[in-house]
């Protein structure tokens, strides 16, 4: 779960050019607004909190539409526009959970696992920069040394997959990210010195990267995988009801999705990001048998003084750009495949789901392969349609609907929820659901 939390302030923070200091900053911040973030879930306050032993942290799906809006900005106003889209988008969250099962029914698997399928699709880029060495200014980008200690992280979280189970086998992308930044010390790629300057206490300042800036594009954006979002964690909060024999009911879902906009509201002042109930708890409370919401609230406790304790953040921080894509590799790779889960379900031979699964990929992989094919348009179009996700969930939504819904009469009961895949990673980053 470590690994899940402080994955994407890192993709994001590198994107954005941040300093080792600052991106630093970032980790700490992600770390300290995901254990706020669990204690809300799991304690709950007033009618917010699912109060079911789940750990929140950052949401994958937000990754993607963060870079893009990283692409669109000018140096040092990305970020304010990051946090500005999340105040929003956190705010509708919490305020539309009591009617989102009206709105569940444009998220079946056909729609969210596309999404899904995107977000790892959307990712591969970055796996693929940072195996070269991240900085494509420095001489030694994309050499056979950097590709090779890629390569080598990859093969240990495969060989560790494969031959260890249980905790350690839940771990294998941690321990392979340990073993490639020891490989890559003697070969002079890993500076541990910068530890020694990361001061050992520090409580993240508000709006640090400045005030909150609100564009019409990035929170757009940003809502649409809120929506993706909110799918997810219902369908795992049902989930993980049912393991500790307290099915979730209506209030207990409006509940949890209200934790999930609350602690992103936050999160966007304390220089965090979205965050989401993870479910790879829900296969250790089914292993463990532990159902104490208290116990997992203590996992909360543990990621505060995590990131109130910037050492944390450093020691992510000093592991080499190709040691992280060898495991990006793997990581966005299973993101991808839990999407491909997801379709399973989707009944693509029935009523256009196969083109509506064709069509809306190709204009989710569109920006990936044709960066300036929206040039010519609004910046309002370019900042929606150049983010994969978005343009990919906005056109797997009017399918389904034209293909599925249109003209058919409304059924005599309410649908039941898809279980979708999550994508938050697990065992060699495989989602879980």
């Amino acid at each position: 779960m470590y690994a899940g939390v402080v994955a994407p302030p890192l993709i994001v923070g590198t994107a954005c050019g941040l300093s080792g200091t600052e991106l630093t900053l970032l980790i700490g911040a992600a770390l300290l607004t995901s254990g706020l973030a669990t204690l809300l879930q799991t304690l709950g306050v007033w009618r917010v909190g699912s109060r079911l032993p789940f750990v929140n942290g950052i949401s994958f799906a937000s990754v993607a539409p963060m870079l893009s809006i990283v692409k669109q900005s000018h140096p040092g106003q990305a970020l304010p526009a990051i946090y500005g889209a999340l105040l929003i988008a956190g705010a509708a969250t919490f305020f539309v959970a009591p009617w989102f099962g009206k709105l569940n029914r444009f998220f079946p698997p056909v729609v969210s696992g596309t999404v899904i399928t995107l977000i790892g699709l959307s990712l591969f880029p970055v796996a693929a920069g940072w195996a070269q060495g991240g900085n494509a200014s420095a001489p030694d980008y994309g050499s056979v040394a950097n590709i090779a200690l890629a390569g080598v992280t990859l093969a240990v979280v495969l060989v560790l997959n494969r031959f260890l189970s249980g905790f350690l086998g839940s771990i294998s992308i941690l321990l392979g990210l340990v073993a490639g930044t020891l490989l890559a010390i003697p070969l002079g790629k890993s500076n541990l010195g910068a530890i020694s300057h990361v001061p050992v206490f520090a409580v993240p300042s508000p709006f640090h990267f400045g005030a909150p800036t609100f564009q019409a594009g990035a929170i757009i954006s940003m809502l649409i995988v809120m929506l993706v979002s909110m799918t997810e964690s219902t369908a795992d909060l049902l989930a993980l009801g049912e393991i500790v024999e307290r099915p979730a009911d209506a209030r207990t879902i409006e509940g949890g999705l209200r934790a999930d906009g609350a602690a992103t509201l936050l999160a966007a002042c304390l220089n965090g990001f979205a965050t989401t109930a993870f479910a790879q708890n829900i296969g250790l409370i089914a292993l463990t048998r532990v159902r104490s919401r208290f116990v997992v609230a203590t996992s909360g406790v543990i990621l505060i003084l995590l990131g109130l304790f910037p050492v944390a953040g450093a020691l992510v921080n000093v592991v080499p750009q190709p040691v992280l894509g060898g495991a990006g590799l793997a990581l966005f790779g299973t993101v991808t495949a839990s999407g491909v889960r997801t379709l399973t379900g989707a009944k693509l031979e029935e009523n256009g789901n196969l083109l509506t699964v064709a069509v809306a990929l190709g204009f989710g992989v569109l920006p990936i392969a044709a960066p300036t094919f929206y040039a010519h348009f609004p910046q309002l179009v370019q900042t929606v349609m150049n983010s994969g996700i978005s343009a990919g969930c906005l056109v797997a939504i009017a399918l389904n609907v034209f293909f599925n819904q249109l003209g058919r009469r409304k059924p005599t009961a309410p649908a039941q929820l898809p279980l979708v895949a999550d994508i938050t990673p697990d065992r060699a980053g495989a989602p879980t659901g």
